[in-house]
């Protein structure tokens, strides 16, 4: 059967690492996944989403007001208000697995990413509200089965678990809490640490990250064939 990958990339940097001048870590590391998914499966669909250099709207309070108002009452400039968001929750709603490449900006996610959260993170599409529920109203609307990937990128290092600095991450535990919300629980994190210092910190971080993606994406493949034959040794993987 096969599969429909949302890649999502978030860094305002517009090129990759290793490959652009002054490019993106987050951005090497989502596309070394999808690549390698891709050679191994490509039958499997991938949709790109850009949210760094194309970052959808904020929400605002007309936005509010329209995804608070019950459908079949919402007034065409409401059905206006909401079209992208529409778009970007049909987009999630299709994905099978959601790839994310995660830069962290000052301790927490960029601005671009927290943007499409609010827009996909909405009452009546992916969490529902009942105040008749009593003191538990929300539950959570996405169809079961869906995983999530967050490719990291961060300046300083030790912001892993168990890190001399992992209690002022807040980038990957504010996603996870925001997918888990809407009914994404399954998360698979990897990220390269360093970018601040450079040299061989930077460039060890990311051969370890690197790696951890390549054991992903096979681990998650096997688990869903039942076997890999990963590209051989210096073999190109597909660019998509």
């Amino acid at each position: 059967m096969s599969l429909r990958l949302l890649h999502i990339d978030t860094s305002a940097r517009a090129g990759r690492s290793g490959t652009d001048p002054h490019g993106s870590h987050s951005r090497r590391l989502s596309a070394r996944f999808v690549e390698r998914w891709h050679a191994l499966r490509p039958g499997d669909a991938v949709e790109h989403l850009d949210v760094g250099q194309q970052p959808p709207g904020f929400v605002d309070g007309r936005w509010i007001h329209a995804a608070f108002t019950a459908p079949e009452q919402r007034e065409p400039w409401m059905t206006e208000r909401l079209a992208e968001s529409d778009r970007l929750v049909d987009q999630l709603l299709a994905a099978d697995l959601v790839v994310v490449g995660l830069p962290m900006y000052n301790f927490g996610v960029p601005a671009q990413f927290k943007a499409w959260i609010d827009n996909v993170v909405r009452v009546g599409r992916t969490f529902g509200f009942d105040r008749a529920r009593g003191a538990v109203p929300y539950w959570p609307m996405l169809p079961p089965g869906k995983r999530l990937v967050l490719l990291g990128a961060r300046g300083d290092h030790g912001y892993g678990p168990g890190g001399r600095i992992a209690h002022m991450n807040h980038a990957e535990a504010m996603v996870r809490t925001a997918f888990s919300y809407i009914g994404l629980t399954e998360v698979h994190e990897a990220a390269a640490e360093g970018d601040e210092f450079g040299g061989a910190l930077l460039a060890d971080s990311l051969a370890r990250a690197e790696a951890e993606v390549d054991a992903m994406v096979d681990a998650m493949v096997d688990a869903l064939t039942g076997a890999v034959t990963a590209p051989a040794a210096g073999q190109p993987l597909v660019a998509v």
